[in-house]
């Protein structure tokens, strides 16, 4: 009777490990429902910046896919979760950093306008723990920040070069690209 119990305990617990990805000290949940969409990680990588650990970040889609200009272009449902894990990511430092990867975004077109009303999203203090959920639904971009919805930017051509800063020609982190990716 005790191996029974403890074979069933074995799988519960398997099974509950593989519901989840551990990058680094976070752990993502292998799925969720994001704006009412049920989504499955791609992949998930850490943004490192010399030899700070940034944050994690998780990619959610619909439908999978490693080939990164199919999954900006997609018109699909799809998040970004990006999981604080160093006091260094100031409000300050996300702005900058988000304006830096329009700059350097090769697909879509954002306008100022988009671009700012975004950013208007990270105005408040960012600490270590913060989770940030960027979720493109039904043509439109909502940032949520611990849960809390911070606000929406429509259309696709501004998810198309927002999802270009992890996924571009010249993303924020190749390593984290390729996380993202699940290569």
């Amino acid at each position: 009777m005790k191996k029974l119990v403890f074979l069933v305990a074995f799988v519960i617990c398997a099974n509950v490990s593989m519901a989840q990805t551990k990058v680094g000290d976070v752990t993502l949940p292998n799925q969720v429902t994001l704006s009412g969409e049920d989504m499955s990680l791609n992949g998930a990588g850490m943004r490192e910046k010399l030899w700070f650990d940034l944050y994690v970040g998780g990619l959610y889609v619909t439908n999978k896919s490693k080939n990164a200009d199919v999954l900006i272009n997609s018109d699909n449902s799809m998040a970004i979760k990006l999981h604080i894990t160093d006091s260094k990511v100031t409000q300050e430092k996300m702005v900058k950093a988000v304006n830096e990867g329009f700059v350097n975004s090769s697909h879509g077109k954002a306008t100022k306008a988009q671009i700012s009303k975004f950013i208007g999203f990270f105005n408040e203090e960012i600490v270590e723990g913060t989770i940030f959920d960027i979720v493109y639904v039904g043509g439109k971009t909502t940032v949520y920040r611990n849960g809390k919805e911070k606000g929406s930017v429509v259309g696709l051509e501004f998810k198309k070069a927002l999802y270009a800063i992890w996924l571009g020609n010249e993303p924020a982190d190749d390593d984290l690209k390729e996380g993202m990716l699940g290569k």
